[in-house]
């Protein structure tokens, strides 16, 4: 009897060895996106922790939350990560997520899954060496928004007018918002840009969308926007808009054409940053690497619906074409 029970409380000691070790690396996410928009690209990090051999509930946890496209809501999510003392802080959507995340971080490793462009948001002062607490994916918005443009006029040869989203908060879109404008006038294109700094505004702006002939709009990269994506392609399709975003989630949800980065390819080549990290690598001497894929993609249901012929040369430069 005696035997038994040393062996069960070998087994229990044991087991609580196993429980310690399981919950022994603990990560802290926080996106700016709602849930629901960010589920492919968390999706893609956890897989890219897996293939790494970081397997939640076995060795290691992750502590996730989401601001549902509302900037407001990010400094109290991020302190509330904080309090759960992770080992290490990852950045989904932006370089305002990797402030919030930065201030309250300490010592504390930041990873970014994605930032548009963390020098020019002040994040670091070189990809190579970025120095400090922070490292991992930069998304390249800014060298793919001239190519947006110039593919709206590839598509709609008789665009006149562009009306630009964008978040006047962001650095990056506001270096984003000069290229497009210097790159409209030799397309012979005009361009509006409308700011949206929250939903409220998402909502205001397009109450006032109309349809009007030569007219496309044109949506920078930004957490707030790409949130309320379903609602903006809807809009854009009720008023027979053209419109061009950024990444192939929002072809998907219904919105005419996108060109830019994989993001989820970035989600996933980030869990490198989080095990090199782990290992023992300084987060400030691993260079911020740059996406490698890029799509484009056309959505043929919608332009129909919105009556626009695609160019039979662009549809075959397609990455992917949706019929």
């Amino acid at each position: 009897m005696l035997r038994r029970s040393a062996l069960l409380a070998l087994v229990a000691i044991s087991t609580s060895a196993v429980a310690q070790e399981a919950q022994s690396v603990r990560l802290a996410y926080l996106s700016g996106y709602s849930a629901v928009i960010d589920r492919p690209l968390y999706a893609a990090f956890r897989r890219g922790l897996a293939e790494l051999g970081y397997l939640e509930g076995r060795n290691i946890a992750i502590d996730a939350r989401w601001a549902e496209g509302d900037p407001a809501r990010l400094d109290a999510l991020a302190q509330e990560l904080a309090a759960k003392r992770p080992q290490i802080f990852v950045v989904g959507g932006g370089a305002a997520i990797a402030r919030a995340l930065v201030k309250v971080s300490g010592t504390t490793p930041v990873v970014m899954a994605n930032v548009q462009d963390p020098i020019a948001s002040g994040l670091v002062t070189s990809l190579a060496r970025p120095g400090g607490t922070i490292t991992g994916m930069s998304d390249f918005h800014a060298a793919s928004v001239t190519k947006r443009l110039e593919l709206m006029k590839e598509a709609i040869p008789g665009l006149k007018v562009v009306s630009v989203l964008w978040n006047p908060d962001s650095s990056t879109n506001a270096a984003q918002l000069q290229d497009v404008q210097r790159g409209a006038p030799p397309l012979g294109v005009k361009v509006l840009p409308h700011p949206v700094r929250n939903p409220a505004d998402v909502e205001a702006y397009l109450s006032r969308l109309k349809h009007e002939p030569g007219m496309a709009m044109l949506l920078l990269g930004d957490f707030v926007l790409t949130t309320h994506m379903e609602r903006i392609a809807a809009a854009a399709m009720d008023r027979r808009l053209a419109a061009v975003y950024t990444t192939r989630s929002w072809v998907d949800a219904g919105g005419f054409m996108a060109y830019g980065t994989d993001f989820e390819d970035l989600y996933r080549r980030s869990a490198r940053f989080v095990d090199r990290i782990l290992k023992g690598a300084k987060p400030g001497e691993l260079p911020i690497e740059q996406p490698t894929k890029f799509n484009l993609i056309v959505n043929q249901r919608t332009a129909r619906a919105i009556g626009v012929q695609v160019p039979r040369g662009l549809l075959a430069r397609a990455d992917y074409v949706i019929e």
